[in-house]
């Protein structure tokens, strides 16, 4: 029986968490969808796996035998998915937005000139997964905007920190304000992330620094276009500055913000790994660039 290693990570997750909730915050994906594919192996084997409660998700003997080896069979295939892309001389760096991986280019291109044998591939990954692939396994590093769930599971180096902004419609009063108070924004409508991406989606809703101002959504995306659409058809959004610079809408402007704190930006990995030179050398380029920016 063919068993897709998918399935396997979301039953690990469960597993080690003990919920569907902490499991699905983890995994980023909605509980629902999380369900759905627990059920689907559980299908798959033709055995329960867990025993379904209000204190959680227990194990049950056939899902405790399945726990004690999965680890081991997602190890050997990451190992595998590794060793496969070195030998096909492939590295994969995810990023979420433009601006937070602006300088890249010009490390990569230089990367490329020196080590002609290797293919460098930028993956850009929707905020649903603020991780930027590092959690599913499709990156072997990132440019990721902290924080992120999870993201002590990773080795992270913060590079540099950002002021961030907010979009605004083009008509919206304050749009025509050289700086808006964040105060001035605490009862309109925000774009927001969806809720399984956890203190990542809190931090771009400024959730802790509202004085216990409750947050009103007014849209959930998770694709840059969707977003400044959102806004132009009358929500906000806090954004990186960089925002301004990398999209752009006829009906959006983005103005400073003051009384909110700046986004930083971080280059994450999976500990314990296997580290490629090619790999450490790119990072370390990257490092040092982004660093100077």
């Amino acid at each position: 029986m063919d068993v897709d290693t998918r399935l396997l990570r979301y039953f690990a997750a469960v597993a080690e968490e003990g919920s569907l909730t902490g499991a699905a915050e983890r995994l980023f994906v909605s509980q629902p969808a999380l369900t759905k594919q627990i059920r689907r192996l559980e299908d798959d084997l033709g055995v329960r796996l867990f025993v379904r409660s209000r204190s959680g998700m227990a194990l049950t003997e056939a899902g405790r035998e399945l726990a004690s080896r999965v680890p081991a069979v997602l190890d050997g295939w990451d190992e595998a998915v590794q060793a496969t892309a070195r030998s096909a001389r492939v590295l994969r760096l995810g990023f979420l937005d433009a601006g937070a991986v602006g300088a890249v280019a010009e490390v990569i291109a230089g990367f490329r000139r020196a080590q002609p044998e290797w293919r460098v591939e930028l993956r850009q990954f929707d905020w649903s997964d603020p991780s930027a692939g590092l959690a599913r396994g499709e990156a072997d590093a990132a440019v990721v905007r902290l924080p992120f769930p999870g993201q002590e599971r990773f080795s992270v180096r913060e590079l540099f920190v950002e002021e961030r902004g907010v979009l605004l419609p083009a008509r919206h009063p304050l749009a025509h304000n050289e700086t808006v108070e964040f105060r001035e924004l605490w009862d309109e409508p925000f774009v927001s992330a969806g809720v399984e991406t956890g203190a990542w989606r809190e931090h771009w809703l400024a959730v802790g620094e509202r004085d216990g101002h409750p947050v009103r959504i007014g849209a959930v995306t998770s694709r840059p276009d969707e977003w400044l659409g959102a806004v132009a058809a009358g929500c906000v959004a806090l954004a990186p500055e960089s925002a301004s610079r990398y999209y752009s809408h006829p009906d959006v402007v983005f103005r400073p913000v003051r009384g909110v704190s700046p986004s930083r930006v971080g280059l994450a990995r999976p500990r314990g790994r296997t580290h490629e030179a090619s790999l450490d050398e790119l990072l370390k380029a990257i490092t040092r660039r982004l660093k100077r920016s």
